[in-house]
């Protein structure tokens, strides 16, 4: 049964690309609170069909689908979602309608500060690293009010520092006092799962139950 507090709650979820060929079967899974949560599988498994479904891409065929926060999308590669040259030009493209300019500005400014970019408001994207740029998309998604960041692989990319620093915003962002974060984060990195509140396995289209970070290392070593 729901409750106020659930954040994410899919049951018995279907999805086909293909037909005859289910990538999502009959698939449960549910976060019931805030946090940083991460999903390991296999390529194939069905977590980026998965993160489609609760982004809103893409519909179950079957079941059901409830989540009462808003979801941002954060791809592997920032570069498929960095569109404008500057760093503030890019953010006004997620800010909600209607602000004036000076809250479109300190709305900015405010998630740039969040990750760790303030003062680059006009700083040209092209100027910064892998790392920084998986930064800005962050900030993307806090100016749009996101609350439930999907976050696919997002160190894939990176040198071993700058994956430190992506996961230990994304936990610190998760443990802010005020509106803190719901972070579903997938991996292949084991070492990745301590960051988190717990993890569960994704495997042949269906997400087992949640553990300690520390109970699903034991049992995938």
């Amino acid at each position: 049964m729901l409750t106020d507090v659930d954040v994410l709650n899919l049951k018995n979820v279907s999805f086909s690309w293909t037909p005859g060929k289910r990538v999502l079967d009959q698939c449960n899974f549910s976060i019931s609170h805030p946090g940083f949560w991460m999903l390991v599988g296999s390529n194939g498994s069905g977590k980026s069909t998965l993160f489609r479904l609760i982004s809103g891409v893409i519909k179950p065929q079957e079941g059901s689908l409830f989540c009462s926060y808003k979801p941002a999308l954060m791809f592997q590669n920032p570069d498929h979602q960095l569109l404008l040259p500057s760093c503030g030009s890019d953010l006004m493209l997620s800010a909600p309608q209607g602000l004036s300019a000076s809250d479109l500005r300190k709305n900015i400014d405010y998630a740039l500060s969040q990750v760790g970019l303030a003062g680059m408001f006009t700083r040209p994207i092209h100027t910064l690293s892998g790392g920084q740029k998986q930064r800005l998309a962050l900030a993307g998604a806090l100016v749009s009010n996101s609350n439930l960041f999907l976050l696919d692989e997002p160190t894939a990319l990176l040198d071993p520092n700058s994956q430190k620093a992506i996961l230990e915003l994304v936990q610190d962002l998760t443990r802010r006092r005020n509106n803190p974060i719901t972070a579903l984060w997938i991996t292949h990195r084991l070492e990745e799962l301590r960051y988190s509140d717990g993890g569960a396995v994704m495997k042949s289209g269906q997400v087992g139950k949640w553990n300690s970070w520390q109970e699903l290392t034991n049992k995938l070593n």
